[in-house]
Protein backbone atom coordinates (compact mmCIF):
# COMPACT_ATOMS: atom_id res chain seq x y z
CA UNK A 1 0.00 0.00 0.00
CA UNK A 2 2.85 2.37 0.89
CA UNK A 3 4.76 1.53 -2.29
CA UNK A 4 1.67 2.30 -4.36
CA UNK A 5 1.26 5.66 -2.65
CA UNK A 6 4.92 6.53 -3.23
CA UNK A 7 4.60 5.57 -6.93
CA UNK A 8 1.43 7.60 -7.35
CA UNK A 9 3.05 10.70 -5.86
CA UNK A 10 5.41 11.54 -8.77
CA UNK A 11 2.72 10.63 -11.31
CA UNK A 12 0.25 13.03 -9.69
CA UNK A 13 2.85 15.79 -9.54
CA UNK A 14 3.69 15.28 -13.22
CA UNK A 15 -0.02 15.29 -14.11
CA UNK A 16 -0.47 18.51 -12.16
CA UNK A 17 2.47 20.16 -13.93
CA UNK A 18 1.12 19.17 -17.34
CA UNK A 19 -2.37 20.35 -16.39
CA UNK A 20 -1.06 23.79 -15.39
CA UNK A 21 1.15 24.08 -18.48
CA UNK A 22 -0.87 23.18 -21.61
CA UNK A 23 1.92 24.32 -23.90
CA UNK A 24 4.31 21.85 -22.29
CA UNK A 25 1.69 19.14 -22.70
CA UNK A 26 1.26 20.00 -26.39
CA UNK A 27 5.04 20.02 -26.88
CA UNK A 28 5.37 16.54 -25.39
CA UNK A 29 2.54 15.24 -27.55
CA UNK A 30 4.13 16.63 -30.72
CA UNK A 31 7.70 15.67 -29.86
CA UNK A 32 7.48 12.12 -31.23
CA UNK A 33 5.95 12.96 -34.66
CA UNK A 34 8.21 16.00 -35.02
CA UNK A 35 11.26 13.89 -34.21
CA UNK A 36 10.16 11.36 -36.81
CA UNK A 37 9.68 14.16 -39.35
CA UNK A 38 13.14 15.56 -38.70
CA UNK A 39 14.89 12.19 -38.80
CA UNK A 40 12.99 10.44 -41.59
CA UNK A 41 12.01 13.26 -43.95
CA UNK A 42 14.37 16.16 -43.40
CA UNK A 43 17.21 13.74 -42.65
CA UNK A 44 16.70 11.93 -45.95
CA UNK A 45 16.63 15.25 -47.83
CA UNK A 46 19.89 16.23 -46.16
CA UNK A 47 21.53 12.95 -47.17
CA UNK A 48 20.18 13.41 -50.69
CA UNK A 49 21.68 16.89 -50.94
CA UNK A 50 25.04 15.83 -49.52
CA UNK A 51 25.35 12.79 -51.78
CA UNK A 52 24.87 15.06 -54.80
CA UNK A 53 28.38 16.39 -54.15
CA UNK A 54 29.95 12.92 -54.51
CA UNK A 55 31.05 11.27 -57.73
CA UNK A 56 30.92 7.87 -59.40
CA UNK A 57 33.80 5.70 -60.52
CA UNK A 58 33.55 5.43 -64.30
CA UNK A 59 34.85 1.84 -64.33
CA UNK A 60 33.03 0.20 -61.41
CA UNK A 61 30.03 2.61 -61.07
CA UNK A 62 30.69 2.68 -57.34
CA UNK A 63 30.04 5.88 -55.41
CA UNK A 64 33.25 7.71 -54.52
CA UNK A 65 32.94 10.15 -51.62
CA UNK A 66 35.05 12.87 -53.16
CA UNK A 67 33.50 16.30 -52.72
CA UNK A 68 32.97 18.30 -55.90
CA UNK A 69 30.30 20.30 -57.73
CA UNK A 70 30.54 18.48 -61.06
CA UNK A 71 26.97 17.14 -60.86
CA UNK A 72 25.44 20.57 -60.30
CA UNK A 73 27.66 22.03 -63.00
CA UNK A 74 26.32 19.41 -65.40
CA UNK A 75 22.75 20.37 -64.49
CA UNK A 76 23.29 24.01 -65.44
CA UNK A 77 25.50 23.46 -68.49
CA UNK A 78 23.81 20.47 -70.16
CA UNK A 79 20.97 21.46 -72.49
CA UNK A 80 19.09 18.19 -71.98
CA UNK A 81 18.76 18.67 -68.23
CA UNK A 82 17.58 22.26 -68.62
CA UNK A 83 15.02 21.30 -71.26
CA UNK A 84 13.69 18.41 -69.19
CA UNK A 85 13.41 20.60 -66.09
CA UNK A 86 11.51 23.29 -67.99
CA UNK A 87 9.29 20.66 -69.61
CA UNK A 88 8.51 19.15 -66.21
CA UNK A 89 7.52 22.54 -64.78
CA UNK A 90 5.39 23.22 -67.86
CA UNK A 91 3.59 19.89 -67.51
CA UNK A 92 2.95 20.50 -63.81
CA UNK A 93 1.55 23.99 -64.51
CA UNK A 94 -0.60 22.69 -67.39
CA UNK A 95 -2.02 19.89 -65.24
CA UNK A 96 -2.76 22.36 -62.43
CA UNK A 97 -4.51 24.79 -64.79
CA UNK A 98 -6.63 22.03 -66.34
CA UNK A 99 -7.55 20.69 -62.90
CA UNK A 100 -8.72 24.17 -61.84
CA UNK A 101 -10.81 24.61 -64.99
CA UNK A 102 -12.46 21.21 -64.59
CA UNK A 103 -12.77 21.25 -60.80
CA UNK A 104 -14.58 24.58 -60.47
CA UNK A 105 -17.84 23.64 -62.24
CA UNK A 106 -17.80 20.16 -60.69
CA UNK A 107 -17.22 21.51 -57.19
CA UNK A 108 -19.77 24.31 -57.66
CA UNK A 109 -22.42 21.77 -58.60
CA UNK A 110 -21.62 19.42 -55.72
CA UNK A 111 -21.42 22.23 -53.15
CA UNK A 112 -24.08 24.76 -54.25
CA UNK A 113 -26.45 23.26 -56.84
CA UNK A 114 -27.00 19.61 -55.89
CA UNK A 115 -29.56 18.79 -53.22
CA UNK A 116 -28.03 18.39 -49.74
CA UNK A 117 -28.96 14.72 -49.53
CA UNK A 118 -27.01 13.95 -52.72
CA UNK A 119 -23.87 15.91 -51.84
CA UNK A 120 -22.19 13.20 -49.72
CA UNK A 121 -22.76 10.66 -52.49
CA UNK A 122 -21.27 13.02 -55.05
CA UNK A 123 -18.21 13.54 -52.88
CA UNK A 124 -17.84 9.76 -52.61
CA UNK A 125 -18.12 9.53 -56.39
CA UNK A 126 -15.31 12.07 -56.74
CA UNK A 127 -13.17 10.05 -54.33
CA UNK A 128 -13.91 6.72 -56.05
CA UNK A 129 -11.06 6.97 -58.62
CA UNK A 130 -8.58 7.32 -55.76
CA UNK A 131 -9.57 3.86 -54.51
CA UNK A 132 -8.32 2.20 -57.70
CA UNK A 133 -4.68 1.32 -58.23
CA UNK A 134 -2.48 3.96 -59.83
CA UNK A 135 -1.14 1.44 -62.34
CA UNK A 136 -4.61 0.17 -63.23
CA UNK A 137 -5.75 3.70 -64.07
CA UNK A 138 -2.58 4.53 -66.01
CA UNK A 139 -2.72 1.34 -68.09
CA UNK A 140 -6.45 1.86 -68.68
CA UNK A 141 -5.61 5.22 -70.21
CA UNK A 142 -2.89 3.56 -72.27
CA UNK A 143 -5.57 1.36 -73.82
CA UNK A 144 -7.87 4.34 -74.36
CA UNK A 145 -5.14 6.41 -76.05
CA UNK A 146 -3.70 3.53 -78.10
CA UNK A 147 -3.91 3.53 -81.89
CA UNK A 148 -7.34 2.15 -82.70
CA UNK A 149 -8.36 2.58 -79.06
CA UNK A 150 -11.56 3.98 -77.60
CA UNK A 151 -10.64 7.66 -77.97
CA UNK A 152 -9.64 7.29 -81.60
CA UNK A 153 -12.84 5.34 -82.26
CA UNK A 154 -14.92 8.16 -80.75
CA UNK A 155 -13.07 10.95 -82.58
CA UNK A 156 -12.86 9.10 -85.90
CA UNK A 157 -16.32 10.12 -87.22
CA UNK A 158 -15.39 13.77 -86.53
CA UNK A 159 -12.22 13.49 -88.58
CA UNK A 160 -10.04 14.06 -85.51
CA UNK A 161 -7.12 11.85 -84.59
CA UNK A 162 -6.34 10.92 -81.02
CA UNK A 163 -3.27 12.36 -79.29
CA UNK A 164 -1.57 8.98 -79.11
CA UNK A 165 1.34 8.62 -76.72
CA UNK A 166 3.38 11.69 -75.89
CA UNK A 167 3.33 14.96 -74.00
CA UNK A 168 -0.39 15.61 -74.55
CA UNK A 169 -1.27 12.14 -73.31
CA UNK A 170 0.90 12.67 -70.23
CA UNK A 171 -0.87 15.92 -69.33
CA UNK A 172 -4.26 14.31 -69.93
CA UNK A 173 -3.54 11.27 -67.74
CA UNK A 174 -1.97 13.30 -64.93
CA UNK A 175 -4.98 15.64 -64.96
CA UNK A 176 -7.28 12.66 -64.52
CA UNK A 177 -5.13 11.16 -61.77
CA UNK A 178 -4.85 14.30 -59.62
CA UNK A 179 -8.21 15.98 -60.34
CA UNK A 180 -9.85 14.82 -57.05
CA UNK A 181 -7.12 16.63 -55.09
CA UNK A 182 -8.33 19.87 -56.66
CA UNK A 183 -12.07 19.19 -56.54
CA UNK A 184 -12.22 18.45 -52.82
CA UNK A 185 -10.57 21.68 -51.54
CA UNK A 186 -12.65 23.83 -53.90
CA UNK A 187 -15.78 21.93 -52.85
CA UNK A 188 -14.99 22.65 -49.20
CA UNK A 189 -14.35 26.33 -49.94
CA UNK A 190 -17.57 26.75 -51.92
CA UNK A 191 -19.55 24.90 -49.27
CA UNK A 192 -18.45 27.44 -46.66
CA UNK A 193 -19.32 30.39 -48.91
CA UNK A 194 -22.28 32.27 -47.32
CA UNK A 195 -25.35 32.18 -49.55
CA UNK A 196 -26.38 35.70 -48.57
CA UNK A 197 -23.23 37.09 -50.20
CA UNK A 198 -24.22 35.62 -53.56
CA UNK A 199 -27.78 36.92 -53.09
CA UNK A 200 -26.46 40.37 -52.23
CA UNK A 201 -24.30 40.41 -55.33
CA UNK A 202 -27.30 39.49 -57.48
CA UNK A 203 -29.48 42.11 -55.80
CA UNK A 204 -26.88 44.79 -56.58
CA UNK A 205 -27.10 43.92 -60.26
CA UNK A 206 -23.92 41.92 -60.69
CA UNK A 207 -24.09 39.28 -63.39
CA UNK A 208 -22.79 35.74 -63.03
CA UNK A 209 -19.33 36.51 -64.40
CA UNK A 210 -18.88 39.59 -62.23
CA UNK A 211 -20.08 37.70 -59.13
CA UNK A 212 -17.60 34.94 -59.86
CA UNK A 213 -14.65 37.31 -60.37
CA UNK A 214 -15.40 39.74 -57.55
CA UNK A 215 -17.01 37.52 -54.90
CA UNK A 216 -16.53 33.80 -55.41
CA UNK A 217 -12.96 33.63 -56.71
CA UNK A 218 -11.31 35.81 -54.00
CA UNK A 219 -12.99 33.81 -51.23
CA UNK A 220 -12.19 30.41 -52.77
CA UNK A 221 -8.64 31.33 -53.78
CA UNK A 222 -7.10 29.69 -50.65
CA UNK A 223 -8.81 26.44 -51.60
CA UNK A 224 -7.50 26.70 -55.15
CA UNK A 225 -4.01 27.35 -53.79
CA UNK A 226 -4.26 24.32 -51.51
CA UNK A 227 -5.35 22.08 -54.38
CA UNK A 228 -2.65 23.47 -56.67
CA UNK A 229 0.04 22.48 -54.18
CA UNK A 230 -1.06 18.84 -54.54
CA UNK A 231 -1.54 18.83 -58.32
CA UNK A 232 1.68 20.74 -59.02
CA UNK A 233 3.92 18.71 -56.72
CA UNK A 234 2.46 15.34 -57.68
CA UNK A 235 2.76 16.12 -61.41
CA UNK A 236 6.28 17.47 -61.08
CA UNK A 237 7.59 14.32 -59.40
CA UNK A 238 5.65 11.75 -61.41
CA UNK A 239 7.57 9.36 -63.64
CA UNK A 240 5.38 6.24 -63.91
CA UNK A 241 2.59 7.75 -66.01
CA UNK A 242 5.20 9.24 -68.35
CA UNK A 243 6.72 5.83 -68.91
CA UNK A 244 3.30 4.31 -69.64
CA UNK A 245 1.72 6.93 -71.93
CA UNK A 246 4.50 9.44 -72.56
CA UNK A 247 6.15 7.69 -75.46
CA UNK A 248 9.59 9.29 -75.88
CA UNK A 249 8.74 12.16 -73.51
CA UNK A 250 11.21 12.60 -70.66
CA UNK A 251 10.46 14.41 -67.41
CA UNK A 252 12.70 15.05 -64.43
CA UNK A 253 11.38 11.98 -62.62
CA UNK A 254 12.42 9.73 -65.50
CA UNK A 255 15.97 11.08 -65.44
CA UNK A 256 16.22 10.53 -61.69
CA UNK A 257 14.91 6.97 -61.98
CA UNK A 258 17.20 6.04 -64.87
CA UNK A 259 20.33 7.35 -63.11
CA UNK A 260 19.74 5.74 -59.69
CA UNK A 261 21.62 2.57 -60.59
CA UNK A 262 24.04 4.15 -63.09
CA UNK A 263 25.09 7.36 -61.35
CA UNK A 264 23.60 7.80 -57.88
CA UNK A 265 25.23 11.21 -57.14
CA UNK A 266 23.91 12.60 -60.41
CA UNK A 267 20.45 11.21 -59.59
CA UNK A 268 20.69 12.94 -56.20
CA UNK A 269 21.59 16.22 -57.88
CA UNK A 270 18.66 15.81 -60.24
CA UNK A 271 16.45 15.03 -57.24
CA UNK A 272 17.23 18.40 -55.70
CA UNK A 273 15.68 20.16 -58.71
CA UNK A 274 12.00 19.29 -57.98
CA UNK A 275 12.58 19.90 -54.26
CA UNK A 276 13.86 23.42 -54.95
CA UNK A 277 11.07 24.11 -57.45
CA UNK A 278 8.37 22.99 -55.02
CA UNK A 279 9.86 25.10 -52.21
CA UNK A 280 9.90 28.14 -54.51
CA UNK A 281 6.32 27.38 -55.56
CA UNK A 282 5.18 27.20 -51.95
CA UNK A 283 6.92 30.47 -51.16
CA UNK A 284 5.28 32.13 -54.16
CA UNK A 285 1.83 30.86 -53.18
CA UNK A 286 2.38 31.91 -49.58
CA UNK A 287 3.51 35.38 -50.64
CA UNK A 288 0.24 35.97 -52.45
CA UNK A 289 -1.55 35.48 -49.12
CA UNK A 290 -3.69 32.70 -50.55
CA UNK A 291 -2.68 30.27 -47.81
CA UNK A 292 -3.16 32.63 -44.87
CA UNK A 293 -6.70 31.48 -44.14
CA UNK A 294 -6.04 27.76 -44.50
Amino acid sequence: MTDTAHAAGPVRRLAGILHRRPRLQLSLLLSAPLAWLVLAYLGSLTVLFLSAFWTTDAFTSNVVKIWNTDNFTALFTTDVYRQVALRSVGVALAVTALCVLIAFPVAFYTARVAQPRWRPLLVVAILTPLWASYLVKAYAWRLILAQGGLLEWLLGPLGIKGPGYGLTATVLVLTYLWLPYMVLPIHAGLEQLPANILDASADLGARTGRTFRAVVLPMVLPSVAAGSVFTFSLSLGDYIAVQIVGGKTQLIGNLIYSNITLDLPLAAALGTVPVVIIVLYLLAVRRTGALSSL
